[in-house]
């Protein structure tokens, strides 16, 4: 098993981008918890990629 260490050096990759989620562009953060909500715009693009992606 030494030699098989090609899941190792897979799991280094990232697997989303994280630049292009709902949560990057944050249009205002709750008081109280910190909350981060995103825009209304990036919600609709969230909601639309969820939509067009569904099996």
């Amino acid at each position: 098993m030494a030699d098989n260490r090609y899941k190792e050096h897979d799991m280094a990759k990232p697997i989303e981008r994280h630049d292009t989620a709902a949560w990057a562009n944050i249009a205002e953060t709750k008081e109280v918890s910190n909350v981060e909500i995103p825009s209304e715009l990036d919600v609709r693009n969230a909601k639309e990629w969820v939509d067009t992606n569904q099996k």
